[in-house]
């Protein structure tokens, strides 16, 4: 078993080191599912099979050394020598590929349910969220708001509330779905969202927006125009870039395309049925579903709700819309 382990382990250690070193690419809920497996078997090989052995050899040592005593007690002996207190701990101790195998289960299984059906923590990696979110934001995701759904193979289990417009989500990006990506949600299915000359128009009726102070990016070390935008029932900031064209240069070849119609002012999609168009709230700055098209229902991750930490800002920590 020890070299069974020990193979299991390296095998674990060598996919993690391969998906850090980008020589394969990563799923970690899938090598979360494996490891609560693999260490669940352990468990319960520990729990039925070995933990007794090593209690029954103990108890077999206690017998042993009880029935020496009383022979040497028959014989006038009442002074012996031999303490198996240590013995008998050496016995049911854990051996190492059980403790790093059985002993880690509760703790794997705790954060894969949790993960996977609760809350499940992200890092924002770009600025395509500013002014909302920050470069650097550690952030929770509700991960039964809109129905949970399947861990690994992501098929919904029970409905939820559906998608709201104007909901920050988390989902998996369409041209690749082993990527996790984070957007507002503009449009819903049967939508038709219109972004024209920068400025976002649901179903032939203008977004309300007002113009705000100007925000400071302090990683581009420029100031943005701000507005606050009403979309749906939730209010939230965005940044234009005066500099940038209002054109949508390079979109993909994206199912449903035929839906859209593209022009130097900017760009119109009706949203089909089953699908959401994502915009970031850095509009200038975002690769969204202008580019790549519409997110189906099937690769929704989750809502998210929260910045739990901001290791360079602490005063990120909070509740956002």
């Amino acid at each position: 078993m020890q070299a069974l382990t020990s193979a299991i382990l390296g095998a674990f250690v060598l996919y993690a080191g391969s998906w850090y070193f980008g020589a394969v690419e990563g799923n970690f809920a899938l090598l979360l599912f494996l490891a609560s497996v693999v260490t669940g078997a352990y468990w319960v090989a520990e729990r039925y099979y070995f933990l007794p052995q090593r209690q029954n050899a103990a108890a077999l040592l206690e017998a042993t050394d009880a029935k020496r005593r009383a022979d040497l007690g028959k014989m006038g002996i009442s002074q012996v020598d031999g303490d198996i207190t240590e013995a008998k701990t050496r016995l049911l101790m854990q051996p190492w590929w059980l403790d790093w195998t059985a002993g880690l289960f509760p703790v794997i299984i705790s954060v894969f349910f949790l993960r996977s059906f609760l809350i499940e923590p992200f890092k924002i990696p770009s600025g395509s969220m500013i002014p909302t979110l920050l470069v650097g934001d550690l952030i929770l995701v509700n991960k039964f708001t809109y129905g949970l759904r399947l861990p690994v193979l992501n098929i919904k289990i029970t409905e939820g509330t559906p998608p709201q417009r104007g909901d920050v989500m988390v989902f998996r990006y369409p041209p690749k779905p082993s990527l996790d990506y984070i957007k507002r949600i503009v449009g819903l299915p049967g939508d038709t969202v219109a972004y024209i000359n920068k400025r976002l128009t649901v179903n032939g009726q203008p977004v309300a927006t007002t113009a705000v102070p100007e925000f400071f990016d302090e990683d581009a070390m420029r100031y943005f125009k701000q507005f606050e935008e009403n979309l749906g029932d939730k209010k939230h900031r965005l940044l234009n870039d005066d500099e940038r064209p209002a054109f949508i240069p390079g979109a993909d070849n994206f199912a449903g395309r035929d839906g859209c119609l593209y022009s130097v002012e900017g760009v119109t999609c009706k949203v089909p049925q089953g699908h959401y168009f994502m915009m970031g709230d850095n509009r200038d700055n975002s690769l969204d579903s202008r580019y790549w098209g519409f997110v189906p229902e099937k690769n929704i991750v989750g809502k998210a709700f929260a910045v739990w930490m901001n290791f360079g800002n602490p005063k990120r920590i909070g509740s956002f819309d």
